[in-house]
């Protein structure tokens, strides 16, 4: 866990997350939540991991999102020496046959 962000509204954030039930309430909550720049990197970030959990290189990934490679470069540490929350979401998504 993180513990720089830990705090009970954050808490509670994750907990209104955890209520949502479809893709339409999470377009709907996410949209009111954050601007949609905000949401745009969140999902170019998503993209930069998954293409990075593939084990494509960062020029493949630049043409293909995008990002930074300032960007790709701190998404890969994430995966490397983060919390382990890409990998956690990854495997659920793998066993609903969501990714590959």
């Amino acid at each position: 866990m993180n513990e720089k962000i830990k705090s009970e509204n954050m808490d509670l954030l994750f907990e209104a997350i955890l209520t949502l039930e479809s893709v339409d309430d999470c377009y709907k909550f996410f949209s009111d939540l954050c601007t949609t720049i905000e949401l745009k990197s969140f999902a170019q970030r998503f993209h930069v991991a998954r293409l990075l959990d593939e084990h494509r290189v960062y020029n493949s990934i630049v043409t293909q999102t995008g990002a930074s490679t300032a960007t790709i470069s701190r998404v890969n540490r994430s995966l490397q020496d983060g919390s382990d929350g890409y990998n956690i979401v990854f495997d659920r998504l793998k066993a609903k046959k969501l990714l590959k």
